[in-house]
């Protein structure tokens, strides 16, 4: 946007007494007495005395590049505000509350940027004298923006694990205010609380696993709020998603074994075998949510730092479960024999298919059919690390006293 051009104040306070002499318009032209309302001849009417009600107002009449968030407030000493008229170049006019003592006024949010404003505030005395103020400013030009890429999309269906993810294209400094500026509530109701991962990815959950049926609703206010110096947000949007059935699954890398568990009580659906990661390559434990599916998928080992161990160009039924690049996934290429019995792989958790990933029967196909983002993988190892919450969606692995400590905010807000 185009910085608007330097918004010059004009003051204009005048008081002025008139005498004005009236001229007959008869035929005759004789001047027609002077006018004294009454008053004996040769005296005058005192003006009225000044008002005693003293207005200040902030920003100062001809401020340029004012925050959106001000601070814009007119306040009053030994009198009470009658009126106070906020408006941009158009004439649109900015709401904002008078405190109950009507000593102060505020706007009822920040104001957008780049906009010119007129203020004018009329306060009284206690013996109905009259003071009034005129100004004028102008909020800052947008400089940077930043909008924030949100997981999981508006409209979606998905598992118990699904936490909101918000990464943000410019870095943030001013974290509470761009926290305050998100709203994450669930219906039904259940606390949900905030953790920064960094400066770039704010992310959203409960204590534990979100009911199934759960209806959740993401509200960005992020519009003109100021992230970083000279940053600021352009969103303003409503996204909502939907839990859908609870599949928390266990996977045995010892027993070489996944469990696919489904409903309240965790009903056994099926037992698959697995090959999980080699000693050198061990998988990592924890809590993993699946991210992405891909119903075939080139894997290359290049990148994710293992030079030319492998490509694979056609992995079948793949699900992320790691940014880093952790998969449960098809193998078609390894001995069937490994399944149960062994852990050979890179890292990534396999069950036997076929190729092309068409195939709904192998257990790899079934799998694939029956999981969707959101799902809960509960890994169990003797060895490995367990994986870092913020690779990935893994914000379960996250002690919730730790969780809530990773907020901007204070707990009472």
């Amino acid at each position: 946007m185009r910085r608007r051009g330097r918004v010059w104040a004009r003051r204009a306070v005048a008081v002025a007494w008139c005498l004005a002499t009236l001229t007959s318009c008869g035929s005759g032209g004789t001047p027609a007495a002077p006018a004294n309302d009454g008053a004996p001849p040769g005296v005058h009417t005192p003006p009225p005395p000044p008002s005693r009600a003293v207005l200040a107002a902030l920003p100062a009449d001809g401020a340029q590049d004012v925050p959106p968030d001000g601070p814009v407030r007119v306040t009053v000493a030994q009198g009470r505000l009658v009126s106070v008229r906020l408006a941009d170049s158009r004439g649109t006019e900015v709401p904002g509350t008078v405190a109950p003592d009507g000593a102060a006024w505020t706007p009822d949010g920040p104001l957008p940027l780049g906009t010119a404003y007129t203020l004018d505030a009329v306060a009284e005395d206690g013996q109905g004298q009259k003071a009034a103020q005129h100004s004028a400013f102008s909020t800052v030009a947008r400089a940077h923006t930043f909008v924030a890429f949100f997981t999981p999309e508006d409209g979606s269906t998905v598992g118990v694990g699904m936490p909101v993810s918000l990464r943000f294209s410019r870095p943030v400094t001013d974290r509470a205010a761009v926290e305050r500026a998100v709203r994450v509530s669930a219906d039904p109701p259940v606390p949900v609380a905030a953790h920064w991962f960094g400066g770039q990815r704010l992310d959203f959950r409960p204590q534990r696993y979100w009911a199934a049926g759960t209806k959740v609703t993401v509200e960005l206010r992020l519009k003109d709020v100021q992230g970083a110096p000279g940053e600021f947000g352009t969103q303003t949007k409503d996204l909502r998603f939907t839990v859908g059935r609870a599949q928390v699954s266990t996977v045995d890398l010892d027993a070489h074994t996944l469990t696919v568990r489904s409903g309240q009580g965790g009903k056994v659906l099926r037992v698959l075998k697995v090959s999980g990661g080699s000693p050198d390559h061990s998988t990592y434990r924890g809590v993993l949510v699946v991210s992405e599916k891909y119903r075939e998928t080139r894997m290359n080992s290049q990148t994710v730092g293992m030079g030319d161990e492998y490509d694979i160009k056609d992995v079948p039924h793949a699900m992320r479960l790691t940014a880093s690049g952790t998969f449960i996934h098809g193998n078609y290429w390894a001995d069937p024999g490994v399944f149960g019995t062994a852990n050979t792989s890179h890292g990534c958790i396999g069950l036997a298919d076929t190729k092309g990933g068409t195939g709904k029967d192998t257990p790899a196909g079934w799998l694939f059919e029956h999981t969707i983002p959101g799902d809960v993988l509960e890994v169990k190892a003797s060895a490995g690390d367990v994986v870092p919450p913020q690779n990935g969606l893994n914000d379960w692995n996250v002690p919730w006293a730790q969780w809530v400590a990773g907020s901007a905010l204070p707990p009472s807000h």
